[in-house]
């Protein structure tokens, strides 16, 4: 019997016929067990579903398929609702795992020198619909190390001032997620506010290696952002640095939040979405206001 604690894999797909059985192969592929392995399709209109099915044939294990479409945020709160282990991996169906990925992060919150770690990260490598390198997320060494490593601890600060890394790397602790009440529902995205919300209590530690490819697709969530979600997406961004206004408990907190408002009010008068330009202006003269107090 092994020894090592249960890791649950939760894949989620969305049309994503193109991607999603490499995807679920480079999780049989872990050098890491035991591992569970749960599937969520949010209504694909492709051809994900029969090729999760047939996928399924030969390796079956816990399939969710909605008929309508419910989100990221949703789908991912009804798998994880499922998991039985102690860490938990959100795997979009587009991305794929290096197969050390689950045992170097276990590994690294078995032996941290950190305390209270909720999450554990590493680099990446973005690729493209065809798995050719475009670059990666920390440039590195030639011994494969970055550049410039990114900070770790208590990261609330650093995470409310700026983007520098990817949700797409991280293991989490369940007992994290739990006690967050798993991902917002009201939000049309879930990394963000789940990077503010875990790091106001938990430490994040870091792996130097890259552990997994990032595949940079045109019709993705994120190449989406200033098209046709664009606005509703914004509004998200926009709850959540309100809600990381009512959780900052000091002045070098909320000048890095300005500091966020400050690019997210421009980016939103760039895509000329006024109402949402306005929420964080008034945001932005409320930090204000704390900070002269």
């Amino acid at each position: 019997m092994s020894a090592n604690p249960l890791v649950s894999v939760i894949c989620l797909c969305y049309n994503h016929e193109d991607f999603v059985i490499e995807a679920l192969n480079s999780i049989l592929a872990q050098t890491y067990q035991p591992i569970e392995i749960i599937i969520a399709d949010d209504a694909s209109s492709d051809q994900s579903v029969p090729r999760i099915k047939k996928w399924l044939q030969t390796h079956p294990t816990t399939f969710i398929e909605h008929t309508i479409n419910m989100g990221n945020t949703k789908t991912f709160n009804e798998a994880f609702a499922m998991t039985s282990g102690a860490y938990i991996v959100d795997l979009a169906a587009d991305d794929i795992l290096l197969p050390n990925f689950v045992e170097a992060q276990v590994r690294q919150f078995q032996n941290t020198n950190l305390k209270n770690v909720g999450v554990v990260f590493s680099n990446i490598e973005h690729v493209d619909e065809n798995g050719t390198h475009k670059h990666y997320l920390y440039p590195m060494h030639p011994d494969g190390t970055a550049i410039k490593k990114p900070p770790i601890g208590n990261i609330y600060k650093n995470l409310v001032d700026s983007y520098f890394l990817s949700a797409t790397s991280m293991l989490m602790s369940a007992k994290v997620l739990h006690e967050l009440g798993g991902y917002d529902e009201n939000l049309a995205y879930e990394d963000v506010d789940f990077w503010f919300r875990s790091s106001r209590n938990y430490a994040y530690d870091y792996v130097d290696r890259v552990l997994m490819q990032k595949r940079d697709l045109t019709n993705s969530l994120s190449s989406n952002f200033n098209k046709t979600r664009g606005k509703k997406l914004a509004l998200s961004t926009c709850k959540i640095c309100y809600k990381a206004f009512r959780m900052n408990q000091n002045n070098d907190e909320h000048k890095a939040l300005r500091n966020r408002v400050r690019y997210e009010l421009r980016l939103a008068l760039k895509n000329r979405q006024v109402g949402v330009a306005a929420r964080f202006a008034i945001l932005y003269l409320k930090i204000e206001i704390r900070l002269a107090f």
